[in-house]
Protein backbone atom coordinates (compact mmCIF):
# COMPACT_ATOMS: atom_id res chain seq x y z
CA UNK A 1 0.00 0.00 0.00
CA UNK A 2 1.41 3.36 -1.02
CA UNK A 3 1.54 6.25 1.43
CA UNK A 4 -0.97 8.15 -0.71
CA UNK A 5 -3.49 5.30 -0.49
CA UNK A 6 -2.95 4.49 3.19
CA UNK A 7 -6.23 4.69 5.06
CA UNK A 8 -7.71 2.83 8.03
CA UNK A 9 -11.50 2.71 8.20
CA UNK A 10 -12.79 2.86 11.77
CA UNK A 11 -16.26 1.80 12.87
CA UNK A 12 -17.62 3.85 15.77
CA UNK A 13 -20.64 2.52 17.68
CA UNK A 14 -23.83 4.55 17.40
CA UNK A 15 -26.16 4.56 20.39
CA UNK A 16 -25.32 3.90 24.03
CA UNK A 17 -21.59 3.51 23.42
CA UNK A 18 -21.21 6.59 21.21
CA UNK A 19 -20.54 9.40 23.66
CA UNK A 20 -18.24 7.34 25.82
CA UNK A 21 -16.32 6.16 22.75
CA UNK A 22 -15.85 9.73 21.54
CA UNK A 23 -14.58 10.67 25.01
CA UNK A 24 -12.16 7.72 24.95
CA UNK A 25 -10.73 8.88 21.63
CA UNK A 26 -10.46 12.44 22.94
CA UNK A 27 -8.39 11.23 25.91
CA UNK A 28 -6.30 9.16 23.50
CA UNK A 29 -5.47 12.33 21.55
CA UNK A 30 -8.04 12.36 18.74
CA UNK A 31 -10.83 14.81 17.96
CA UNK A 32 -13.98 13.34 16.44
CA UNK A 33 -16.70 15.61 15.06
CA UNK A 34 -20.11 14.27 14.09
CA UNK A 35 -22.45 16.51 12.14
CA UNK A 36 -26.18 16.26 12.79
CA UNK A 37 -27.66 13.21 11.05
CA UNK A 38 -24.30 12.29 9.51
CA UNK A 39 -23.01 8.75 9.70
CA UNK A 40 -19.49 9.73 8.63
CA UNK A 41 -17.75 11.53 11.53
CA UNK A 42 -14.58 13.50 10.92
CA UNK A 43 -11.41 12.57 12.78
CA UNK A 44 -8.26 14.68 12.93
CA UNK A 45 -6.05 11.94 11.51
CA UNK A 46 -5.52 12.01 7.73
CA UNK A 47 -4.83 8.27 7.75
CA UNK A 48 -8.20 7.34 9.26
CA UNK A 49 -11.83 7.59 8.18
CA UNK A 50 -14.90 6.85 10.32
CA UNK A 51 -18.30 5.25 9.90
CA UNK A 52 -20.99 5.43 12.58
CA UNK A 53 -22.94 2.18 12.87
CA UNK A 54 -24.93 0.45 15.58
CA UNK A 55 -22.91 -1.87 17.81
CA UNK A 56 -25.31 -4.72 16.99
CA UNK A 57 -24.16 -4.66 13.35
CA UNK A 58 -20.51 -3.72 13.81
CA UNK A 59 -18.96 -7.18 13.89
CA UNK A 60 -20.72 -8.26 10.69
CA UNK A 61 -19.47 -5.25 8.73
CA UNK A 62 -15.93 -5.59 10.12
CA UNK A 63 -15.94 -9.26 9.07
CA UNK A 64 -17.05 -8.25 5.57
CA UNK A 65 -14.27 -5.63 5.32
CA UNK A 66 -16.59 -2.62 5.08
CA UNK A 67 -14.59 -1.37 8.08
CA UNK A 68 -11.04 -2.38 8.99
CA UNK A 69 -11.53 -1.97 12.72
CA UNK A 70 -14.38 -1.22 15.10
CA UNK A 71 -15.66 -1.11 18.66
CA UNK A 72 -18.56 -3.30 19.76
CA UNK A 73 -19.54 -5.60 22.58
CA UNK A 74 -18.35 -9.18 22.83
CA UNK A 75 -22.04 -10.12 22.92
CA UNK A 76 -22.63 -8.83 19.40
CA UNK A 77 -19.54 -10.56 18.03
CA UNK A 78 -20.97 -13.84 19.34
CA UNK A 79 -24.54 -13.04 18.29
CA UNK A 80 -23.38 -12.39 14.71
CA UNK A 81 -20.99 -15.35 14.77
CA UNK A 82 -18.50 -12.96 13.22
CA UNK A 83 -15.07 -14.21 12.21
CA UNK A 84 -12.97 -11.22 13.28
CA UNK A 85 -9.66 -10.56 15.00
CA UNK A 86 -10.22 -9.49 18.60
CA UNK A 87 -7.54 -6.96 19.51
CA UNK A 88 -8.46 -5.87 23.04
CA UNK A 89 -10.96 -5.76 25.86
CA UNK A 90 -11.74 -2.05 26.39
CA UNK A 91 -13.47 -2.32 29.76
CA UNK A 92 -13.30 1.06 31.52
CA UNK A 93 -14.92 2.71 34.56
CA UNK A 94 -17.30 4.75 32.42
CA UNK A 95 -21.01 4.44 31.57
CA UNK A 96 -21.63 1.63 29.06
CA UNK A 97 -17.97 0.56 29.10
CA UNK A 98 -18.31 -1.64 32.17
CA UNK A 99 -19.19 -5.33 32.15
CA UNK A 100 -22.81 -5.99 31.23
CA UNK A 101 -24.76 -9.19 31.71
CA UNK A 102 -27.30 -10.86 29.47
CA UNK A 103 -29.67 -12.40 31.98
CA UNK A 104 -32.58 -14.81 31.82
CA UNK A 105 -35.40 -13.23 33.81
CA UNK A 106 -39.04 -13.87 34.66
CA UNK A 107 -41.74 -12.11 36.65
CA UNK A 108 -41.12 -12.30 40.40
CA UNK A 109 -44.19 -14.48 40.96
CA UNK A 110 -43.46 -16.80 38.01
CA UNK A 111 -43.26 -20.55 38.77
CA UNK A 112 -40.22 -20.78 36.48
CA UNK A 113 -37.12 -21.39 38.63
CA UNK A 114 -34.48 -22.84 36.29
CA UNK A 115 -33.66 -23.02 32.59
CA UNK A 116 -35.22 -26.49 32.47
CA UNK A 117 -38.60 -24.96 33.37
CA UNK A 118 -38.58 -23.09 30.05
CA UNK A 119 -39.49 -26.22 28.10
CA UNK A 120 -42.26 -25.29 25.66
CA UNK A 121 -42.29 -21.68 26.87
CA UNK A 122 -41.96 -18.41 24.96
CA UNK A 123 -38.91 -16.12 25.34
CA UNK A 124 -38.45 -12.56 24.06
CA UNK A 125 -35.00 -11.11 23.44
CA UNK A 126 -32.91 -8.88 21.20
CA UNK A 127 -30.17 -11.54 21.18
CA UNK A 128 -31.90 -14.46 19.47
CA UNK A 129 -28.72 -16.34 18.60
CA UNK A 130 -27.31 -16.08 22.12
CA UNK A 131 -30.59 -17.28 23.59
CA UNK A 132 -30.94 -20.24 21.25
CA UNK A 133 -27.38 -21.32 22.00
CA UNK A 134 -28.09 -21.07 25.72
CA UNK A 135 -31.25 -23.20 25.43
CA UNK A 136 -29.42 -25.76 23.30
CA UNK A 137 -26.68 -26.02 25.93
CA UNK A 138 -29.34 -26.79 28.55
CA UNK A 139 -31.26 -29.19 26.33
CA UNK A 140 -34.41 -27.06 26.36
CA UNK A 141 -36.91 -26.59 23.54
CA UNK A 142 -38.58 -23.18 23.69
CA UNK A 143 -39.69 -20.57 21.15
CA UNK A 144 -37.50 -17.47 20.89
CA UNK A 145 -38.87 -14.23 19.46
CA UNK A 146 -36.90 -11.13 18.50
CA UNK A 147 -37.86 -8.15 20.66
CA UNK A 148 -37.82 -4.69 19.11
CA UNK A 149 -37.50 -2.98 22.49
CA UNK A 150 -39.08 -2.59 25.93
CA UNK A 151 -38.25 -6.26 26.46
CA UNK A 152 -38.50 -6.00 30.24
CA UNK A 153 -42.25 -5.21 30.11
CA UNK A 154 -43.22 -8.34 28.16
CA UNK A 155 -43.52 -10.96 30.95
CA UNK A 156 -45.90 -12.45 31.74
CA UNK A 157 -48.44 -11.46 29.05
CA UNK A 158 -46.31 -11.30 25.88
CA UNK A 159 -43.59 -13.75 26.97
CA UNK A 160 -42.95 -16.27 29.73
CA UNK A 161 -39.35 -15.08 30.11
CA UNK A 162 -36.86 -12.68 28.60
CA UNK A 163 -33.15 -12.59 27.93
CA UNK A 164 -32.10 -8.97 28.30
CA UNK A 165 -28.96 -6.96 28.87
CA UNK A 166 -28.37 -5.39 32.29
CA UNK A 167 -25.58 -3.24 33.69
CA UNK A 168 -27.01 -2.30 37.09
CA UNK A 169 -30.21 -4.37 37.30
CA UNK A 170 -32.31 -1.27 38.01
CA UNK A 171 -34.63 -1.77 35.03
CA UNK A 172 -35.26 -5.38 36.00
CA UNK A 173 -36.12 -4.41 39.57
CA UNK A 174 -38.37 -1.58 38.38
CA UNK A 175 -40.38 -4.07 36.36
CA UNK A 176 -40.55 -6.70 39.14
CA UNK A 177 -38.38 -9.20 37.30
CA UNK A 178 -36.35 -11.98 38.89
CA UNK A 179 -33.05 -13.19 37.38
CA UNK A 180 -32.83 -16.95 36.91
CA UNK A 181 -29.42 -17.19 35.25
CA UNK A 182 -26.65 -15.23 33.54
CA UNK A 183 -26.52 -16.14 29.86
CA UNK A 184 -23.38 -14.13 29.04
CA UNK A 185 -21.11 -11.44 30.44
CA UNK A 186 -19.93 -8.92 27.87
CA UNK A 187 -17.48 -6.02 27.63
CA UNK A 188 -16.55 -3.59 24.83
CA UNK A 189 -14.02 -5.02 22.39
CA UNK A 190 -11.78 -3.60 19.69
CA UNK A 191 -12.10 -5.91 16.69
CA UNK A 192 -10.46 -6.00 13.28
CA UNK A 193 -11.05 -7.48 9.86
CA UNK A 194 -8.65 -10.40 9.47
CA UNK A 195 -7.40 -9.37 6.02
CA UNK A 196 -6.85 -5.77 7.19
CA UNK A 197 -4.99 -7.01 10.27
CA UNK A 198 -2.71 -9.05 8.01
CA UNK A 199 -1.72 -5.92 6.07
CA UNK A 200 1.54 -4.59 7.61
CA UNK A 201 0.65 -0.89 7.35
CA UNK A 202 -2.87 -1.30 8.71
CA UNK A 203 -1.69 -3.60 11.48
CA UNK A 204 0.88 -1.06 12.66
CA UNK A 205 -1.76 1.68 12.53
CA UNK A 206 -4.14 -0.48 14.60
CA UNK A 207 -1.46 -1.29 17.16
CA UNK A 208 -0.53 2.37 17.59
CA UNK A 209 -4.17 3.31 18.01
CA UNK A 210 -4.66 0.53 20.54
CA UNK A 211 -1.63 1.69 22.54
CA UNK A 212 -3.21 5.14 22.90
CA UNK A 213 -6.67 3.78 23.75
CA UNK A 214 -5.23 1.48 26.41
CA UNK A 215 -3.20 4.36 27.80
CA UNK A 216 -6.36 6.46 28.14
CA UNK A 217 -8.22 3.61 29.88
CA UNK A 218 -5.37 2.99 32.33
CA UNK A 219 -5.48 6.67 33.29
CA UNK A 220 -9.28 6.73 33.64
CA UNK A 221 -9.44 6.30 37.41
CA UNK A 222 -5.96 7.56 38.34
CA UNK A 223 -4.39 10.93 39.04
CA UNK A 224 -0.88 12.20 39.56
CA UNK A 225 0.44 13.51 42.86
CA UNK A 226 3.42 15.85 43.28
CA UNK A 227 4.71 16.80 46.70
CA UNK A 228 7.79 17.96 48.56
CA UNK A 229 8.91 15.89 51.53
CA UNK A 230 11.52 16.32 54.27
CA UNK A 231 14.25 13.77 53.64
CA UNK A 232 14.00 12.74 57.29
CA UNK A 233 10.33 11.80 56.76
CA UNK A 234 10.79 10.10 53.37
CA UNK A 235 10.48 6.52 54.61
CA UNK A 236 7.26 7.29 56.50
CA UNK A 237 5.75 9.14 53.52
CA UNK A 238 6.57 6.34 51.11
CA UNK A 239 4.75 3.89 53.36
CA UNK A 240 1.63 6.06 53.11
CA UNK A 241 1.87 6.54 49.36
CA UNK A 242 0.59 3.69 47.15
CA UNK A 243 1.86 3.88 43.60
CA UNK A 244 1.27 2.40 40.16
CA UNK A 245 5.04 2.00 40.01
CA UNK A 246 7.93 3.06 42.21
CA UNK A 247 7.50 6.80 42.90
CA UNK A 248 9.97 9.15 41.24
CA UNK A 249 12.12 10.89 43.86
CA UNK A 250 14.22 13.94 42.92
CA UNK A 251 16.67 16.04 44.90
CA UNK A 252 15.80 19.68 45.57
CA UNK A 253 18.14 22.64 45.96
CA UNK A 254 17.72 22.27 49.70
CA UNK A 255 19.36 18.91 50.35
CA UNK A 256 17.12 18.28 53.33
CA UNK A 257 14.07 18.04 51.03
CA UNK A 258 13.08 15.84 48.08
CA UNK A 259 10.35 16.01 45.42
CA UNK A 260 8.08 13.00 44.91
CA UNK A 261 5.98 12.22 41.85
CA UNK A 262 3.51 9.34 41.91
CA UNK A 263 0.38 7.95 40.29
CA UNK A 264 -2.49 6.84 42.51
CA UNK A 265 -6.13 5.82 42.23
CA UNK A 266 -8.34 8.91 42.33
CA UNK A 267 -10.63 7.41 45.00
CA UNK A 268 -7.65 7.23 47.39
CA UNK A 269 -6.68 10.89 47.18
CA UNK A 270 -9.08 12.31 49.76
CA UNK A 271 -7.60 9.98 52.39
CA UNK A 272 -4.00 10.28 51.21
CA UNK A 273 -3.58 14.07 51.17
CA UNK A 274 -4.35 14.64 54.90
CA UNK A 275 -2.08 11.73 55.88
CA UNK A 276 0.76 13.01 53.69
CA UNK A 277 0.39 16.50 55.14
CA UNK A 278 0.43 15.13 58.69
CA UNK A 279 3.62 13.21 57.86
CA UNK A 280 5.33 16.45 56.85
CA UNK A 281 4.72 16.69 53.11
CA UNK A 282 4.25 20.17 51.63
CA UNK A 283 3.29 21.64 48.25
CA UNK A 284 0.98 18.73 47.48
CA UNK A 285 -0.47 18.99 43.97
CA UNK A 286 -3.04 16.66 42.41
CA UNK A 287 -3.21 16.66 38.60
CA UNK A 288 -5.30 14.79 35.99
CA UNK A 289 -3.88 12.22 33.59
CA UNK A 290 -4.92 11.56 30.00
CA UNK A 291 -2.80 8.50 29.27
CA UNK A 292 -0.59 5.98 31.04
CA UNK A 293 1.46 3.98 28.51
CA UNK A 294 3.27 0.99 29.92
Amino acid sequence: MSAADAMLTLGLPKGSLQKTTERLFELAGFTIRTASRSYYPEIDDPEMSCILIRAQEMARYVEQGVMDIGITGRDWVIENRADVEELADLTAPWPNYRTVRWVLAVKENSPIQTAKDLEGKHIATEAVGLTKSYLEKHGVNASVEFSWGATEVKPPVLADAIVDVSETGSSLRANSLRVIDVVLESTPRLIANRAAYADPWKRQKMERLLMLLRGAIRAADRVGLMLNAPRASLAEILKILPALATPTISNLADDSWVAINSIVEERQVRDLIPKLSEAGAQGIVEFPLNKIVE
